[in-house]
């Protein structure tokens, strides 16, 4: 497949309206938000208040101009690497709420491009092409597997089962054209076999084959999913904000 460190800043350029040059060097980019074509979509929404994200020991920031501008004179001196602590998302917060907005999510982001080795595991592996997974639509099992969201299809999953009972699921969506995003569940009742890890390796090696970059995002303190993208074979490639309305 291409460099992986190319179609990520290719990427990152399209999500945050500037070009790959931008983003490669290491001069803060404050951009006036614009949808692109091949922007990552997590929602049908077109539009975008304010998304911040942090690579290249850099921030990338988009929005509305008005938020834009604010951002680019409060941080234009800021050190990347120390953006998300409290302090930080605390000010940004308080900012946000004078236009009715508020932080949402603030994710670590992590990439893989080698193909790894399937750890051994007892059991059955099924995969689902996308008209197959419409069956587990409603099944808040698999929520995080598989999101149903209209602009990034789900398009691949892959479970583990014994006697016919799913134990875990791992699905891909398509956030993008060349980088599909990892969700993964297991049972509760069965964490601590390594079920999720096996199933991320198994979605990213195929997605691997087919040329795509699979990516996984989780939560800063969701220490047993950062411990499966790290057993899986990813490694932290950038770390995103955004916000939501109130």
């Amino acid at each position: 497949m291409e460099n992986i460190k190319e179609i990520l800043n290719q990427q990152l350029a399209d999500d945050f309206c500037c070009s790959v040059n931008e983003v490669k060097n290491h001069q803060h980019i404050f951009t006036y938000y614009e949808p692109r074509m091949n922007r990552r979509k997590y929602t049908d929404d077109n539009t975008c208040f304010l998304k911040i994200a942090c690579i290249h020991g850099k921030l990338l920031v988009s929005g509305e101009k008005s938020i834009v501008d604010w951002c680019r004179e409060k941080y234009h001196n800021s050190n990347a690497a120390w953006f998300m602590e409290y302090g930080n998302l605390h000010e940004l917060d308080c900012k946000m709420h004078e236009y009715g907005y508020r932080v949402g999510l603030a994710h670590p982001f992590y990439i893989s491009d080698e193909i790894t080795q399937q750890p051994d595991i007892k059991g059955d592996i099924v995969w689902y092409e996308e008209n197959e997974i419409e069956r587990f639509r409603g099944d808040l099992r698999f929520h995080e597997a598989f999101a149903f969201c209209q602009s990034a299809p789900d398009r691949i999953g892959v479970s583990l089962q014994r006697e016919g009972q799913i134990l875990g699921m791992a699905g891909a969506s398509s956030d993008s054209m060349k980088m599909w995003q990892i969700g993964i569940d297991v049972l509760s009742e069965y964490r601590g076999e390594h079920i999720g890890t096996a199933l991320v390796i198994l979605l990213k090696n195929e997605l691997l084959k087919r040329g795509i970059l699979p990516f996984y995002g989780t939560a800063m303190s969701h220490i047993a999913s950062q411990n499966v993208a790290f057993h899986a074979g990813f490694y932290p490639a950038w770390t995103e904000l955004y916000v939501q309305k109130n």
